[in-house]
């Protein structure tokens, strides 16, 4: 049992677009850079939190921003904005209904009931989790913030250097 990966993805992006807000015009390059992930990943994840109305991404020049306060934006907000089937995407019962055996029979009637409490309180423990507490914590961990446009001018740099490269081609 495993929470999808886009998902600590987009929290990563949501904070680094938070963090870089009046800096740097933050673009799926830019976070792309910084996650490690391929830039149609990143435009996909950011393309499902902006249909789920939490950030905004300019048309043609990009630049994704928070469209919510943090304190509105929870964990669960963020999973389901990236998970369509949700929680019930977590806990999976085997398929087997058509055999003789009655426990094969009636297996998922019996689990349904305790699988149904599971994410019931996960979906409580992650709308109890704000962007805002993740950010409070992002803020405790790292002795300098500000440095998240270090990034920035890394990609400025590299942009730079390609451009003087394909000049002497």
């Amino acid at each position: 049992m495993q929470l999808s990966m886009k998902c600590s993805i987009a929290v990563h992006c949501l904070i680094f677009i938070n963090e870089a807000r009046g800096k740097v015009r933050v673009t799926s390059t830019l976070l792309s850079k910084s996650t490690g992930c391929n830039p149609v990943v990143i435009r996909n994840v950011l393309s499902a939190l902006k249909k789920a109305g939490i950030i905004t991404v300019a048309r043609g020049t990009g630049g994704a921003e928070l469209c919510r306060p943090l304190s509105e934006i929870t964990l669960y907000k963020i999973y389901e904005a990236l998970e369509p089937d949700g929680i019930s995407s977590l806990i999976g019962i085997h398929s087997c209904e058509d055999r003789k055996c009655l426990v094969a029979r009636n297996i998922r009637m019996v689990l349904q009931g305790p699988y149904r409490e599971i994410e019931d309180s996960v979906r409580r423990t992650m709308e109890g989790i704000t962007l805002e507490s993740m950010v409070e914590d992002f803020h405790g961990r790292v002795s300098d913030p500000e440095s998240v446009s270090d990034i920035a001018d890394e990609t400025k740099t590299e942009k730079m250097l390609s451009e003087k490269t394909d000049l002497k081609n």
